[in-house]
């Protein structure tokens, strides 16, 4: 029944379930489709429908019908609306949040989380993370970095520590970060190349 939820929250039924959850009360005035989800967390349609359901069943989400299409949302106005979408923020979250904060960031080629948070996200066992290691590559202004990372950091309640490198430094392979890195879980945001 897919992946189960990384150690670093080992409290969800499932990692889709948890990614679903994180997805919607992320960006809780947003709405999806079941197919849109699916693609998202890279799950087959059917298996999402099914925890989409389930979610439904349990008041955390809710639905809206639009001809044949269903359209999901976070269910917003439940007591544990707030403490779930603060737990999600910090547990799953990250790359959303940080994400948006880096969108207006300029001459940026790319971006990953690396370290311990990527080591839980991708399942392995380890205590719980307490900062989010994010390699920028590419040839910003480091304020505009710092300011993004600050940004993040304080929505998600944990320390962003940004390190910058050049492309030409991540292709060489020569720099000791950048080894530790290629051979470590990371997790890539998604940044509009500007």
């Amino acid at each position: 029944m897919g992946t189960s939820a990384p150690d670093l929250m080992p409290i969800f039924r499932s990692r889709l379930q948890a990614d679903l959850l994180a997805r919607l009360y992320l960006v809780p005035e947003e709405e999806f489709s079941i197919s849109e989800l699916a693609a998202m967390c890279g799950h087959p349609v059917s298996s999402a429908q099914r925890e989409v359901d389930r979610l439904i069943g349990a008041g955390l989400l809710r639905e809206r019908k639009v001809g044949r299409a269903r359209l999901i949302r976070a269910e917003t106005e439940t007591a544990a609306f707030r403490p779930l979408a603060g737990l999600l923020a910090v547990a799953f979250g990250a790359p959303a949040i940080i994400a948006e904060e880096f969108a207006g960031v300029r001459d940026v080629h790319q971006i990953m989380i690396f370290g311990s948070w990527a080591a839980r996200h991708h399942g392995e066992p380890g205590p719980q993370p307490n900062d989010i290691d994010l390699l920028v590559l590419g040839s910003p202004r480091r304020g505009d970095v710092y300011d993004a990372a600050g940004r993040a950091e304080q929505r998600l309640g944990i320390s962003v520590n940004a390190v910058i490198r050049s492309v030409t430094v991540w292709e060489s392979g020569a720099d000791g970060l950048i080894r530790q890195i290629k051979g470590s879980p990371v997790v890539e945001i998604e940044h509009p190349r500007h």
